[in-house]
């Protein structure tokens, strides 16, 4: 025992005498250590010469010496670095890191702390603002304005007026030929309504196309009664073809009589009757160049059961029409009424029946091949007809259509000026 004493005071001395001179050289010039860069390793376990542990003065008398060991390689290390200039660092003295007897063992950082989330900055006040580009578009003009456009109010609106009445009124189109049909002339076929490529005679009762089907009418039509006319096939050659028949002031001129739901037609090929571009077995045979082809129609008081005729304004030198009622613009069906074709005086039979009220016109239309001869048909409007019949089993006795009175516009009194001259 005595000599493991004497052992361990031998070892004390020697060190004892090697820490003076770094001591000294402490208390000249004071060391400091940077934060970050320290490490503390504790201390070896003390263990007794007899138990086999440490007494407390051997374990502090251990410490110190680690320490001061950790001075002089730090005091080498800045001999070695004075020549270099450092990144400034938060320093801290030795002192206050040499623990002491009664100080507790050396603690790890708290967990609780670590565990704290580091606050993220906003991007959005990182990044600088992006400077806007300028629009080198030489084909857009520049504009100032900010915020929505401001709409002026309309000077003419009346809608502010009171006691007044809101009417809905459509411009109507002027008459484009007042030539084609005045009070002191006949019936007729239109100049007006009909296709371009038709072409009509000089006296207005002959009519031949060779550009596809078109279609010519009449330019005065009927609304109720019995009526009759008669047209004479004058020539169809190799290719031609007719469709005749009668059609209201709706039918598409461009296309065949019987081509929608406003024309009614008869066939010269098989005879066969014409209505929604559908065709139906109507007659025994066709015709042929030569036939005299009979229309008559029957609207028994077809005069109730039509659409009123638009309620014309004058203004501003412009002709509108007032919008009708929804009610006004239903059609009805006339009672009674029928559409029947005659073939040389001889009846076909019934081929229309329960016709919509309104105005029918007489209307051909004709159709050959390219670079073939016209296909052309003549009207007769009567009093005179080649096969007028003489018996039409119980039904009215027709009238000629050159009988039909002019039906222009009417000579009504708008806006206190008659319009009479403005037909």
């Amino acid at each position: 025992m005595a000599n493991l004493q004497s052992n361990y005071m031998e070892e004390d001395e020697e060190e004892d005498g090697q820490s003076k001179p770094t001591s000294a050289a402490a208390t000249a010039e004071p060391i400091t250590l940077a934060e970050p860069e320290l490490i503390i390793n504790p201390p070896p376990p003390v263990t007794d010469p007899l138990n086999g542990n440490k007494t407390e003065t051997e374990a502090s008398e251990d410490l110190s010496e680690s320490l001061k060991s950790q001075d002089n390689d730090i005091e080498i290390d800045d001999d070695n670095n004075d020549d270099e200039d450092p990144h400034p660092k938060k320093q801290k003295n030795l002192s206050s890191l040499t623990p002491t007897a009664s100080a507790p063992a050396f603690q790890g950082p708290d967990p609780a702390q670590l565990a704290q989330p580091v606050p993220e900055s906003n991007p959005a006040q990182q990044q600088p603002k992006k400077s806007k580009k300028k629009n080198n578009n030489v084909w857009v003009t520049k504009s100032t304005r900010k915020g929505k456009k401001k709409t002026k109010p309309n000077a003419n609106s009346n809608t502010n007026l009171p006691g007044e009445d809101k009417v809905l009124v459509t411009p109507v189109a002027r008459f484009p030929d007042k030539s084609d049909d005045t009070p002191g002339m006949t019936i007729c076929l239109s100049k007006v309504y009909k296709a371009e490529k038709v072409e009509v005679s000089d006296d207005r009762m002959s009519a031949g196309s060779t550009k596809g089907y078109r279609m010519v009418r009449a330019t005065r039509g009927v609304v109720e009664g019995a009526w009759y006319f008669e047209i004479r096939v004058m020539s169809l050659g190799e290719t031609g073809h007719t469709r005749l028949g009668w059609s209201n002031d709706k039918g598409d001129l461009q296309a065949p009589v019987g081509y929608d739901g406003n024309s009614f037609g008869y066939r010269d090929i098989d005879g066969s009757k014409v209505h929604k571009a559908l065709r139906e077995k109507y007659g025994e045979e066709g015709y042929k160049d030569g036939d005299v082809i009979g229309f008559y129609i029957n609207l028994p008081d077809g005069g109730s059961y039509a659409p009123k005729p638009p309620h014309l304004v004058w203004y501003k030198g412009q002709r509108y029409a007032t919008a009708t009622e929804a009610k006004e613009d239903d059609v009805k069906v006339v009672p009674g009424s029928e559409i029947s074709f005659f073939k040389n005086g001889v009846c076909q039979g019934v081929a229309f029946k329960d016709l919509y009220g309104g105005r029918y016109y007489p209307a051909a239309s004709m159709y050959t091949l390219p670079h073939q001869p016209n296909c052309v048909v003549k009207f007769n409007f009567g009093p005179h007809f080649e096969f007028f019949p003489e018996d039409f089993n119980g039904r009215p006795m027709p009238k000629p259509m050159a009988e039909v009175p002019y039906h222009g516009f009417e000579n009504r009194t708008e806006n206190g000026v008659s319009n009479e001259k403005n037909n």
